[in-house]
């Protein structure tokens, strides 16, 4: 859960097609992917990622400055990975699930390809 992700993918938002942004990502060798138009269940989990954000940590904090914010988000991101439990995830933490998934054979799928399998 540490260093450069190999890929980066987003619904197509204009924030994320700007030509600042994609340059980053190219700069930094991360590969691209952007889901088609209106298929926002490409992106549900880091949907749902988002809302966890801004109502358990955004939302409840009066963040004055942009210091302040930045702090906050790192302190509630190691929160969520490392001690919250997530029930797509069997009451385990992302860390959790993350250290399984390195020790046990997928066949090559990422976990969140085997939830969806699971769910279905």
């Amino acid at each position: 859960m540490t260093g450069k992700p190999e890929i980066f993918n987003t619904d197509q938002g204009s924030q994320f097609t700007s030509q600042a942004f994609t340059t980053v990502l190219r700069e930094a060798e991360v590969r691209i992917s952007m889901d088609g138009r209106g298929r926002w269940m490409d992106n549900v989990f880091i949907e749902r990622l988002w809302r966890s954000l801004k109502y358990e940590c955004v939302y409840l904090h009066g963040f004055e400055t942009g210091s302040e914010l930045r702090a906050g988000l790192a302190r509630w991101i190691t929160y969520y990975n490392t001690q919250r439990p997530h029930s797509g995830l069997a009451g385990r933490t992302p860390l959790e699930a993350y250290r399984q998934i390195g020790q046990s054979d997928h066949g090559g799928h990422a976990h969140h390809d085997l939830m969806i399998k699971q769910a279905a």
